[in-house]
């Protein structure tokens, strides 16, 4: 196993100097999803919450926090995105009477670091954001599974979830 990359030979907290790595092409895709009552699915679904285009708002947030990750995670680089997508999937287990959206964000860059935290961010803030337009209703949704699903680049190569 590696060691921390995130603290120095006494042990403490830095930043990972990533000044002599290669620049290359990489991708973060995370996944996680919010579960929720049927009938919150059903508001969801139909776009008549209270406060707009639930899956909307929520992408556009999604992509600013993959944005901003930097700016949420002390130690993570600042970096110049090249794309940022959101995907959202809805179902519904009749048999469990519980409804959920599936939240995938793809986050790419060309740069010495990778997008996991920007994906793993993106992903968590778009489903928060679910949560916060639809609490009037159900606030009793649960945000779970969220994890990194792929990373590629860099000279760790590739990485893809069992």
């Amino acid at each position: 196993m590696s060691a921390l990359t995130h603290f120095d030979s006494l042990g403490q907290a830095h930043m990972v100097d990533v000044g002599s790595k290669a620049s290359s092409h990489r991708i973060g895709i995370a996944r996680g999803q919010i579960e929720m009552l049927p009938a919150t699915l059903a508001i969801v679904q139909s776009g008549t919450a209270k406060k707009g285009d639930v899956l909307g708002i929520a992408r556009v947030a999604g992509i600013m926090a993959a944005k901003r990750t930097s700016d949420l995670i002390p130690l993570c680089h600042p970096l110049a995105l090249t794309r940022v997508a959101i995907e959202f999937e809805t179902g519904l287990d009749e048999a469990a009477n519980m409804g959920h959206v599936s939240c995938t964000a793809t986050v790419e860059t060309v740069g010495p670091t990778g997008v996991e935290m920007e994906a793993l961010t993106a992903v968590q803030v778009a489903l928060l954001t679910i949560y916060d337009m639809c609490k009037a209703v159900d606030r009793g949704m649960t945000i779970t599974q969220v994890k990194l699903l792929e990373k590629h680049g860099g000279k760790s190569g590739s990485y893809c979830a069992p």
